[in-house]
């Protein structure tokens, strides 16, 4: 078990649930009448970007040299983030009248995971929250600004459209699929 705390520790676990906790705590207080799909697509990329910052190591060339099978590691620690981030959204649930969709929440969960995994590759492991929380801010603004129901408006909107939009379930499996392959096979760039 020595090797799992050594692992948290390297990729600042503590610290990152600490501000899932701080963070869900906040957005749940400021929205706590109207927990509505809005501040629960908010709440979990809130979560994610939290917990993404330590998808690598404090070394990497550390992380490259060791003798151990990382893919199933990486993975791992995907769905533990994905899993936190989903049980604290889930929470409020418990006494909230306004439910959200869970197939809603599960879409969102593994395309922003997806996200983090390609920004973890692309950018580093410190920079994993950049493309969920830029996929939230753009289909904010194009939801604000327009109200086209074409194809391309559905796609950049996925985070904010009804769990029947075939197109943002499929956004959200493209995402997860791409995000999880690349970050379980090259971890994050140094």
């Amino acid at each position: 078990m020595r090797w799992a705390v050594l692992y948290a520790r390297s990729r600042a676990m503590p610290a990152s649930f600490a501000a899932l906790v701080v963070g869900m705590s906040a957005l749940w207080f400021l929205a706590r009448d109207r927990w509505s799909e809005v501040p629960v697509t908010l709440a979990l990329t809130v979560a994610v970007a939290v917990m993404a910052i330590g998808l690598s190591g404090q070394d990497v060339d550390l992380d490259r040299t060791a003798a151990i099978r990382w893919i199933p590691r990486r993975g791992l620690h995907l769905l533990l983030i994905g899993g936190l981030g989903v049980g604290a959204v889930l929470l409020p649930r418990l006494w909230e009248a306004e439910r959200v969709p869970v197939e809603i929440i599960v879409r969102n969960a593994a395309g922003l995971l997806g996200l983090a995994g390609i920004a973890a590759v692309l950018f580093g492991g410190a920079f994993g929250w950049t493309l969920p929380l830029l996929a939230l801010v753009v289909a904010f603004v194009v939801k604000v600004a327009s109200s086209d129901t074409d194809t391309v408006s559905l796609v950049v909107t996925w985070l904010l459209q009804p769990g029947d939009v075939a197109a943002a379930l499929w956004t959200a499996v493209v995402f997860a699929v791409a995000g999880f392959g690349a970050y379980a096979v090259f971890g994050a760039r140094h």
